[in-house]
């Protein structure tokens, strides 16, 4: 009797030779990638998630009026600080756009800001404000006679201070990409509306502003999500004070840190996941459109 054995009772071919020469350097090429993802990004934020999985963490998160403080603090420096630095950043993207030589040299400094690295520009404006010895209070004295103020012994001050220093770092990255999009809105609508007698408002709201929407939204999504994880311009302008009241969350947690309390500190870091989500969400639903 002739025995036919089927398909499915074969030995399956080996992997390597299922595989053809350029898939199988193409997986030799992402390997090392892939185990550089492993163990700098899927380990460390699995052993925070792990650190922070105690609830009594939360509770005493929740039971620390510091927590609370650094909670309002990142609210209002994400409501406020980015909306203002967005708003800026649309209207000055329309200055720089201009064609003018003066204007291509102004943006050159205009840029620095953002290119210089942050430790030394914000550690440089610290020093600036310093009351004792700082040139601010220096030129007030020489003008005016008097001492100046101590510009970050205030809560409110000293995060007015910070949120001041996180727009003029970050300004002129989101100025140039908000100019990439006024340049690519064609040139023949301005020059129709001009025919027509529009006023740079009406060329704005009817040109300007419907093409660029979808860009500046999802743009201040961005920097939301970013600013939830930047804590230079408040750790190294305040470092949180005066007496831990200028804290957000991503300085909160280097707080922890520094009391020897891991746990809590990855604890306030999670915290901050039902902000970052829903913004990656929207940000992600935009995109797809």
């Amino acid at each position: 009797m002739a025995i036919t054995l089927s398909a499915s009772g074969m030995p399956a071919a080996p992997l390597s030779a299922r595989l053809s020469t350029p898939q199988v350097w193409g997986i030799a090429m992402l390997t090392p990638y892939l185990l550089v993802f492993l163990a700098f990004v899927v380990y460390p934020v699995g052993y925070g998630l792990w650190l922070a999985r105690a609830p009594s963490n939360y509770v005493a998160l929740y039971h620390d009026p510091i927590f609370a403080r650094a909670a309002v603090n990142t609210l209002i420096f994400l409501v406020i600080g980015i909306n203002i630095k967005m708003l800026i950043a649309l209207f000055l993207s329309g200055f720089f756009v201009q064609s003018r030589s003066w204007i291509k040299w102004l943006s050159v400094l205009f840029i620095l800001p953002w290119a210089v690295p942050s430790i030394p520009t914000i550690l440089s404006v610290r020093f600036m404000l310093n009351p004792e010895w700082g040139v601010v209070n220096q030129l007030i004295f020489r003008f005016t006679g008097e001492d100046g103020p101590n510009w970050l012994n205030d809560p409110a001050v000293a995060l007015t201070m910070a949120i001041g220093m996180h727009i003029w770092k970050s300004l002129p990255f989101w100025t140039l990409i908000l100019m990439t999009g006024r340049l690519a809105i064609s040139q023949d609508l301005f020059e129709a509306a001009e025919v027509d007698g529009a006023s740079w408002w009406q060329k704005f709201r009817f040109i300007t502003w419907p093409s660029m929407q979808t860009l500046y939204i999802t743009c201040t999504l961005l920097s939301m999500i970013w600013t939830l994880g930047d804590f230079n311009s408040v750790y190294l302008l305040t470092g949180g004070g005066p007496a831990d009241l200028t804290h957000v969350l991503a300085t909160l947690g280097i707080r922890y840190l520094r009391l020897d309390q891991l746990s809590l500190a990855m604890a306030s870091i999670v915290c901050a996941l039902p902000l970052v989500l829903p913004l990656i969400y929207f940000m992600m639903k935009r995109l797809s459109r």
